[in-house]
Formats: C-alpha cells, sequence, structure tokens
C-alpha cells in the first residue's frame, strides 16, 4: 500500500498491517528496519524527558462481541495481542458500552454524559455535536496534547459543528459519517477537511480502509512520541460489510463449516466462507493491537503511556436469513450474555475494556466494578490535571486502575434509544437489571448475578425493585434537545466505485 501521510524526519517505510494468524501479525522486516531508524534517532539526539502527563491511546472496536476476544471466553478465533494486553494490564468484567448501537455510544464516550443526557442519542445523521458540546479530546487538547483520531467518527461531518476538527481533534483520518464506515474499500477517505482519494480502490480490493487509518495511527504517534499525545482509534472492524485482507482470511480456511454469508443490502460486500472471514477480521483487529504494543515498546513510552481497549457495543445480529446472528452465534460473540447490537440486554451492551498503563496499573489484574463509557472522559481528565466538566455522569476509574483511593460508584447506570414507538430504556442497579424495550411493555426484571443469561424475568416477583428502578430511569431521562438536522442521505455509490458493483444504479 503506498502510504499518504509523511513521517516527519524519519524515512518513510510503513509500519505493515496484520499478517497470518501464528506470525505475530507483523512483518518483522518492516519492524526491524524502523526499530533500526528509531534507534538511531535516538542514539543521535538528547534523550527527551518523560512528559508530566501520561500518552492516552483509546482503541475501539466496532461491533466486537464481549466474548469475541481469547482473554473474554473466546476459544476458535486468535487474539494473542489484546490476551496479552489484558495479562500486562486490568480487565474490567462489568464494563457498558454507551448504547447498544454505534453514533450514541460515541456521545457517552466523548462527552461523559449517559444515555439520558448526552447530545446524541440515536444513529441519525440530523444528530451531532454543538459548539456548546465539550468532549475528552477539547479538555485534553487544552491541557497541551496532541490530539487525533482514526477511524469512524459519527458525531458530525463537514460543514456542521461537531466535525472533529471542531470538537478537539487536531487530526482525524477517516469516516465522518456511519454509512461511510460500512465500507472497506472506499475510494476515498478524509483527513481532516480534505479527501484524500485510494483510486487503486476503482479497479479493485487494494487499500483495506483500516489499514489506512491503522498507518497513519502509527505515524501519528511516531511523530508525537515526546507527547504527551490522545490518539483515539475508532476503528470499523468487525462490523459488516464482511471482507478482510486474504492473509488474515486464510489461516481460518477449512477449520469451520463453510458457510455463505451475504449482505442483504445491495452491493454491499459479502463471504462465500463467512465465518472464516469474520474470524479473519477479529485477528486482523487484534493485529492492529500488537502492532500498537510493538510501536511503544520500540519507541520506549510503553511505560508512560495508557492503552484502553473496548468496543462500542455488543456482537451483530441480522444480516440475510439472519447470517450475522448465526456467525455471532457460532463464535458464542457475546459469551453467555443473551441479545445482540441493537438490544438492551447484556449482549448489546456489556463490552471488553482492558487498561494498561505499566507506570502505575498492576499486571494481571481484574475488576468487577460497575462501569460505563461515561467515566472515561473524568478519568482521562484526571491522568492530564484537568478540571472535570460539571454535571457529567461518569467517575473516574483512577482509584480502582492504581488501587489507591477511594472509588467512586454508581448509584446505577443508564441507557435509552428512541424508536417509532417510544422510548425503550434499561438501567442496571447493582446486581438488578431492569429493561424495557418500549414504553407499551412492562418491564422486565433480572438478578444478573444469579442469571447473567437475562433469561428468568422475576418482575411479579419484586413489585418494590420494579418501583424503585422505573423511578431511576424517569429521574435519568431529560428531553433531548432539537435536532440541529437536516441531515443528509448517502449511499454506496458516494463512498465506492470497485467492480464488484452492479450496473444498476
Amino acid at each position: 500500500m503506498v502510504s499518504r501521510f509523511s513521517m516527519s524526519g524519519f524515512i518513510h517505510a510503513r509500519c505493515p498491517g496484520p499478517m497470518a494468524v501464528g506470525s505475530q501479525f507483523h512483518k518483522i522486516a518492516g519492524w526491524l528496519i524502523l526499530a533500526i531508524l528509531l534507534l538511531g534517532r535516538v542514539l543521535s539526539a538528547t534523550a527527551a524527558e518523560t512528559p508530566v502527563h501520561p500518552n492516552v491511546l483509546l482503541i475501539m472496536a466496532d461491533d466486537l462481541g464481549y466474548g469475541e476476544v481469547g482473554c473474554y471466553g473466546q476459544k476458535r478465533i486468535q487474539t494473542p495481542n489484546v490476551d496479552k494486553l489484558a495479562s500486562q494490564g486490568m480487565r474490567f468484567t462489568q464494563a457498558y458500552a454507551g448504547c447498544h448501537v454505534c453514533q450514541p455510544s460515541r456521545s457517552v464516550l466523548m462527552t461523559g454524559l449517559h444515555m439520558g443526557h448526552t447530545p446524541v442519542r440515536a444513529n441519525d445523521t440530523r444528530q451531532y455535536l454543538l459548539p456548546e458540546d465539550v468532549t475528552v479530546a477539547e479538555l485534553l487538547q487544552e491541557a497541551g496534547y496532541e490530539t487525533a483520531g482514526f477511524g469512524k467518527w459519527g458525531l458530525g461531518y463537514e460543514g456542521t459543528p461537531g466535525h472533529p476538527n471542531q470538537q478537539g481533534f487536531d487530526l482525524f483520518v477517516g469516516q465522518y459519517l456511519q454509512v461511510h464506515a460500512h465500507f472497506h474499500y472506499p475510494f476515498w477517505m478524509w483527513k481532516n477537511e480534505e479527501k484524500v482519494y485510494l483510486e487503486e480502490n476503482r479497479r479493485g480490493r487494494n487499500t483495506y480502509a483500516n489499514d489506512f487509518m491503522h498507518e497513519a495511527a502509527l505515524n501519528f504517534i511516531i511523530e508525537n512520541r515526546d507527547g504527551p499525545f490522545f490518539a483515539y482509534l475508532p476503528y470499523i472492524i468487525p462490523h459488516v460489510e464482511l471482507v478482510v485482507p486474504e492473509e488474515s482470511e486464510q489461516p481460518y480456511r477449512g477449520k469451520f463449516p463453510k458457510r455463505v454469508i451475504l449482505d442483504p443490502r445491495k452491493d454491499y460486500l459479502g463471504s462465500e466462507d463467512g465465518l472464516a472471514t469474520f474470524a479473519g477480521m477479529v485477528s486482523h483487529l487484534d493485529g492492529y493491537v500488537g502492532d500498537v504494543i510493538a510501536l511503544l515498546n520500540v519507541l520506549g513510552i510503553a511505560e508512560n503511556t495508557i492503552l484502553i481497549f473496548t468496543s462500542d457495543n455488543g456482537g451483530q445480529n441480522g444480516g440475510q436469513d439472519q447470517g450475522w446472528t448465526k456467525m455471532t452465534d457460532y463464535f458464542a460473540g457475546n459469551g453467555p450474555l443473551r441479545g445482540y447490537k441493537g438490544t438492551f440486554y447484556e449482549g448489546g451492551l456489556r463490552v471488553p475494556f482492558i487498561v494498561r498503563w505499566p507506570a502505575k496499573v498492576k499486571a494481571g489484574t481484574e475488576s468487577d466494578l460497575m462501569i460505563g463509557f461515561q467515566d472515561v472522559l473524568p478519568t482521562l481528565c484526571e491522568v492530564a490535571g484537568v478540571a472535570v466538566p460539571d454535571n457529567i455522569d461518569g467517575h473516574s476509574l483512577i482509584p480502582t486502575l492504581t488501587d489507591s483511593g477511594e472509588q467512586t460508584r454508581h448509584e446505577g447506570l443508564y441507557w435509552e434509544y428512541a424508536f417509532r414507538q417510544g422510548i425503550g430504556r434499561a438501567a442496571r442497579m447493582g446486581d438488578w437489571k431492569i429493561v424495557q424495550p418500549n414504553p407499551n411493555r412492562d418491564p422486565e426484571l433480572y438478578n444478573l448475578k444469579r442469571d447473567i443469561g437475562e433469561t428468568d424475568d422475576i418482575a411479579a416477583q419484586h413489585p418494590d425493585r420494579v418501583e424503585e428502578m422505573v423511578k431511576f430511569m424517569d429521574n435519568a431521562h431529560e428531553p433531548q434537545r432539537p435536532h440541529p438536522g437536516p441531515g443528509i442521505k448517502t449511499g454506496v455509490r458516494d463512498y465506492v466505485a470497485g467492480p464488484w458493483l452492479s450496473s444498476e444504479n
């Protein structure tokens, strides 16, 4: 792949993307070249002082289920780098996404406000961040961090105040709209307000979009190695469409039943060997994690870098003939949890969440603290020495991560999503979980300590508990502000021009 990014003084050599399972996903020769270049640079220059505040790297997968990596129970897909990350840091077992779908989950992550308060509450281009909204990127930028994002943004696009450059990011490379991020072989991508063309993708599947963004992320880390920096990596896999470079799919061929998994959306890519393709996508993502870890080590900045790994919501469902649902089920992608992306059950909301910070977090630790995406902003504000905005919903996780001080705990966690029939909602308080998919249905109540799979609705046996939790949900919701709108409509051909497109417009 021809790079479109410079390395500021380094010879222009690409940090290669993931390779086959079992090869540690690195082209060793490429990394040795890079290491030699960096070593020469370091030896010939005066060593920079370690920044007072740590660097921050936040890697967020797209539609990666709770059980789709080895350290959370996956048995069929190899994820050695994520597993290693967990062994070197703290693994949270009760971590929750901001929402059960993408766009609002990212709003919770960026603003520290849960779904009853956050500005963006649906997958809807009419909804985006406004100037008065404060993101974690803005706060770190004001504290002197170099800030950049690489992947799917989803909270504003060109011509709106939600554009990432207006929300605290010095650099953003990737896709701003949800629909753009559906495609893994587009013919163009954004770099701030500039379109970067991938003309080779007009001729075939040549440049995998996430490889392009990953390379840019590695370059940013190299260029800003003296820190402090905030690198947000909201990668777009393993979200369908179902396709991955051959070197990541090939090792899984013949290991699983061969199933055709097609995409019901016209001109979206499907797979003739869908289980192998999906496994390859997860391992490809794992390779990115390995690249980042290796680069931090080569640069000598791993000790003072907080590395967070998570997913925006639970594993996928739907597809033609429910192919994606069957795919997730085959891999037990949501572990023992009920439901999928788009539902308020645990399978839609509970996600992997790992934090590595060698200078402060003890390796190989685990926490069952109930946390949510709203906790990321105050946590990063504390490490950056920034005042936390008033009236946010999150709590800093630093006491838990560093095993020092008193951890503030949530009374409860809350989620909502507006459907045509009204607002669906859910909450968790201690071991109790209440789910009300729409206001016309009675709430369901589960005790997660005894029933992690949410199979036994015990609302009728605990009316007082239901009443308490309904009151909590009522109080957690504030009416959403009017949508700035009007929104835009785009389609496949706005982003994709490959020969696999049908001849019909």
